[in-house]
């Protein structure tokens, strides 16, 4: 299986163990998920497809997704232009963070459209998130929504993930309208409840599968942090229980790695509740570590 994840790679300020110390790393949304499938599914091809600067940290931030794995055969090179840069911040496991990405590239990753639809033609499955998704102007995210269409209606399989962050929009009803455009062009929608609650008003996991179900969905897979997960697959519904984890160090990542071990479990044409069981646990492993690049192996699903 060919896999191409869209999105941005920023510059990752991690907290070190020396208080007042971070360690530099790369990271984001969908490029850790990118990350975590190379790192457990190694016969998947996992290629990256965004935008970077032509300066020194963008040059560092290509050699590291090849040294991950991962193909940057569809990495655009923008002149005057840099990566972002994003600070955690950790209170008892919960972090928070704070973001410097005025002059990201990655918000041109959809300006050439021929590119972004030829790195798309090499694919089987596609991934994006709602973060993709903010980053855009709203011509760029139409030409990406529309070449995902076209990706769709050529047999390729679509996986979103809502990843919804408000600061990234201009108001609450711009990010929902644009989450659900998202969602009607997917296949598998990969949203969190407790998110999906604050902003769009589900009532329980089960609401949240539905909606995406409605929007066009054939699987919807609901995370629930600790909860049991929520699914609905071509209109049979279930729920699959989480192990608790006791020791939480730094939930950076955890939808994901999990993320990733669906798409694994896509690769392996496993049943959806074991897929989500395996995901569930290699969620656990990188909850107990710091920052978003854990390493992990395909043991680390069980």
């Amino acid at each position: 299986m060919r896999v191409l994840s869209i999105g941005e790679c920023m510059a990752e300020l991690a907290p070190s163990d020396r208080p007042g110390d971070y360690r530099l790393g790369f990271a984001g949304d969908t490029f850790n998920t990118a990350w975590y499938l190379a790192r457990i599914a190694p016969d998947v091809e996992v290629s990256y497809f965004t935008a970077v600067g032509t300066d020194a940290i963008s040059q560092n931030m290509r050699a590291f997704v090849v040294a991950s794995g991962i193909d940057d055969a569809h990495l655009r090179a923008v002149p005057d232009r840099t990566v972002g840069l994003y600070l955690i911040t950790l209170d008892q496991g919960e972090r928070s963070f704070s973001y410097w990405r005025g002059q990201s590239a990655a918000r041109r990753l959809a300006d050439d459209a021929g590119a972004l639809q030829a790195a798309m033609d090499d694919a089987d499955l596609i991934y994006f998130s709602g973060i993709t998704l903010a980053i855009l102007d709203g011509a760029a995210r139409e030409t990406l929504l529309d070449c995902l269409r076209k990706a769709r209606s050529a047999g390729k399989r679509i996986v979103f993930d809502p990843n919804l962050r408000p600061r990234l929009w201009s108001d609450p009803s711009a990010m929902r309208a644009a989450i659900m455009q998202g969602a009607a062009v997917a296949d598998v929608a990969l949203p969190s409840y407790e998110d999906e609650a604050q902003w769009f008003g589900d009532a329980d996991p089960a609401a949240t599968a539905q909606r995406y179900a409605d929007a066009g969905a054939a699987t919807v897979i609901v995370k629930d942090g600790a909860e049991p997960v929520h699914f609905r697959d071509h209109g049979a519904a279930g729920v699959v229980p989480v192990a608790p984890v006791t020791a939480i160090v730094d939930t950076t990542a955890a939808g994901d790695s999990f993320n990733a071990a669906i798409l694994a479990a896509f690769d392996a044409q496993m049943p959806l509740p074991d897929a989500i069981a395996r995901a569930a646990r290699l969620a656990a492993r990188v909850v107990q570590a710091k920052g978003a690049l854990v390493p992990v192996t395909s043991a680390d699903l069980g």
